[in-house]
């Protein structure tokens, strides 16, 4: 799939089956999977908090006021990030690219990917903005040991079409993450991965839109589009 956003039509015309999925389960697994990502840094400020408390290690304080300091600022990134990319964040239904570029580089903040921002649009609409902060972090994810995650957006032929690239030394995108975006079932898989690349197809699927995923040795890139 290259240059996906530049070519709409690349995308594959065959849609994938849709998976009848329980709305009750696939929100108690979207809960559990912003739980989780919320909890680390909540325990870490905790912890920050007793370190302070204990007088047998005032010698600590200083750790502990950086473990506090950065703990609290990836939980308030996440916090921000996660409104808009799973929550309405407001009555709006078209965001401030630079709103969202600010969102996804709080995120990337604490990621070991570098984030590339190319979105050419200076207005998106609520669909395509969840989903090319979805797509971000998905692809961020991918890349364990750092490397750079490019994000593109045009408006061509009626569509918003975004294109997410990952390039690293050991990119991997696990299976139930791609058969998530491609709208498969999670099967026996931990769901904490999957659901959010479910959500992203449903997400767009929801707008007319379809997914794409291409994963090759040292990269993969994650397209989508929807109507504009």
């Amino acid at each position: 799939m290259t240059d996906t956003a530049e070519t709409p039509d690349a995308f594959p015309a065959e849609a994938p089956a849709e998976v009848l999925a329980d709305p009750v389960d696939l929100a108690a697994q979207l809960a559990a999977r912003l739980c989780h990502d919320f909890i680390s840094p909540a325990s870490a400020i905790v912890s920050g908090l007793d370190l302070l408390d204990d007088p047998s290690a005032q010698d600590m304080r200083e750790d502990a006021m950086v473990l506090i300091a950065q703990s609290a600022r990836k939980l308030a990134d996440l916090l921000a990030f996660c409104r808009a990319a799973f929550g309405s964040a407001s009555t709006t239904e078209v965001f401030d690219a630079r709103d969202l570029e600010a969102l996804a580089r709080g995120v990337f903040g604490h990621m070991k990917a570098e984030l590339v921002w190319e979105v050419v649009p200076t207005a998106i609409s609520k669909p395509a903005a969840r989903t090319m902060l979805n797509l971000s972090q998905i692809v961020g994810s991918a890349l364990p040991t750092g490397g750079s995650v490019t994000v593109k957006c045009v408006e061509a032929d009626g569509r918003t079409v975004i294109s997410v690239e990952g390039a690293g030394p050991r990119v991997r995108m696990r299976p139930e993450v791609e058969g998530g975006l491609l709208g498969r079932p999670k099967g026996d898989a931990m769901g904490g991965a999957w659901i959010q690349a479910f959500y992203v197809h449903s997400l767009v699927a929801q707008a007319g839109g379809k997914v794409a995923v291409e994963v090759s040795e040292g990269g993969l890139t994650v397209g989508a589009w929807v109507a504009s």
